[in-house]
């Protein structure tokens, strides 16, 4: 038991490197609000495209951030939970009939 807690341990943190060079990106108007992150939910990058940074507003530009840096972490979310779902169905397999049908 304790072998297998140690292999968990060790998956997790293997994870946690690999998902720290996944790139994930959240885009608000065509790309003009550009935000780049890890699969670590760690913000990397924010880009602006200049023409409509000068055309839009304090208020529109926070907004609009807000959603693309939402749009990120939530793609972060998903390539998170894929790759932990992976490992788990690793880990686990052969158990899945292990308690017979449903």
């Amino acid at each position: 038991m304790f072998d297998k807690l140690m292999a968990a341990q060790g998956m997790a943190a293997e994870i946690k490197k690999r998902l720290d060079t996944v790139a994930v990106f959240g885009e608000v108007e065509g790309g003009a609000i550009r935000v780049t992150s890890t699969g670590n939910k760690a913000i990397t990058a924010i880009e602006i495209d200049e023409e409509f940074f000068k055309q839009a507003d304090r208020e529109e530009l926070e907004e609009l951030l807000l959603t693309a840096v939402n749009k990120a972490l939530a793609q972060a979310d998903q390539v998170s939970a894929s790759e932990m779902q992976a490992a788990t169905k690793d880990m686990l397999g052969g158990l899945g009939g292990m308690f017979g049908a449903i």
